[in-house]
């Protein structure tokens, strides 16, 4: 569903990625790992038309998306949980996940998806009334969560969701994520927590210094030596 090709792309005059080409499978769940600054974030950015690259390709079902704006690519079904899971401080949690609906799709089936959300993170159910602004990291995590799914996405962008949460709290979203990979959405996941990632993955992609230095299915990506040294403490 997502293939970047030979993409080049940074800040002004400042390059962070180096022709970094990558591939997502419908259905499937890959991941990026490596250090910060490796250019993780950077790569979510322009698969979600945030930021435009040097060079190089992305498309989404076979359509070159690179110089599309981000609320059309946002239209067309990619959908990004941003670090840190950003919610409108103010909004009550049930109006945050009414955001979610900005599509015409998304709007006609909101009470029927709604219900799905509560049944998958029940203390959204228990917090709808309160504002975001008051909910603790992990819950604001899970409603950031929550708010990417009832937009009816076809993939899903997740940058370091585990990122600042307690461990039991990080347990709890990627038991979410294994859900939502179970229910067959395509999800791509930049992640620090290689450990927790690797359960849940099907593809890992090595990216360092802005660049893929390593690439492979679940299994051979966790038993290459080099990974398990620097990423998994064996």
């Amino acid at each position: 569903m997502i293939k970047i090709e030979k993409m080049v792309a940074g800040y002004g005059e400042i390059t962070i990625l180096k022709e970094v080409s990558l591939e997502v499978q419908q259905g499937e769940t890959a991941i990026i790992v490596g250090p910060n600054g490796a250019g993780k974030t950077t790569l979510l950015k322009v698969i979600t038309g945030l930021l435009r690259p040097f060079s190089g390709t992305v498309h989404f079902n076979g359509q070159a998306i690179d110089h599309e704006e981000a609320y059309r690519i946002a239209g067309m079904g990619i959908c990004i949980v941003p670090e840190g899971g950003r919610a409108f401080p103010r909004l009550t949690v049930y109006n945050n996940l009414k955001v979610g609906t900005y599509s015409r799709r998304a709007r006609k089936h909101f009470k029927e998806r709604i219900q799905g959300i509560f049944k998958l993170f029940p203390i959204l159910k228990e917090r709808q009334g309160q504002v975001a602004g008051s909910l603790s990291g992990g819950e604001r995590q899970m409603l950031a969560i929550a708010r990417a799914l009832i937009s009816q996405p076809q993939v899903i962008l997740l940058d370091e969701p585990s990122m600042g949460l307690a461990p039991l709290v990080v347990n709890e979203v990627f038991r979410v994520i294994e859900e939502i990979k179970s229910q067959g959405y395509t999800v791509l996941m930049a992640e620090q927590n290689v450990k927790k990632a690797l359960r849940v993955a099907d593809h890992a992609y090595l990216l360092e210094s802005g660049t893929v230095q390593f690439h492979e299915d679940r299994e051979i990506f966790s038993k290459n030596p080099n990974i398990q040294k620097a990423y998994l403490g064996i």
